[in-house]
């Protein structure tokens, strides 16, 4: 996979640069229902052969990205908890 073929599959869905799997999961299936044959989307299909192939593509970066654990990587995802843990000493926040 090339980089631009990410971007493109990212672009398809119309998704942003950081996203969950279950987002991809669920853009996925509204992407289907909105264009499958069935459904009065493109009768040949062709939609649906496109909107796999970006799925596969973004599944398969999802599944081959080495995930990080690291503190300021849990932070940077968890802004909520990055303010508990910095004030949570303080009487704002429970500390008597």
């Amino acid at each position: 996979m090339r980089y631009r073929e990410l971007r493109q599959a990212l672009e398809l869905f119309g998704l942003p640069d950081r996203i969950t799997l279950k987002e991809l999961k669920k853009r996925h299936r509204e992407l289907v229902r909105k264009h499958h044959p069935d459904v009065g989307g493109n009768d040949d299909g062709s939609a649906i052969r496109q909107l796999n192939a970006a799925y596969r593509i973004l599944l398969e970066y999802t599944e081959n990205y080495r995930l990080s654990f690291a503190e300021d990587e849990f932070y940077e995802q968890n802004p909520d908890e990055r303010l508990r843990m910095q004030f949570e000493d303080t009487a704002l926040w429970g500390a008597r």
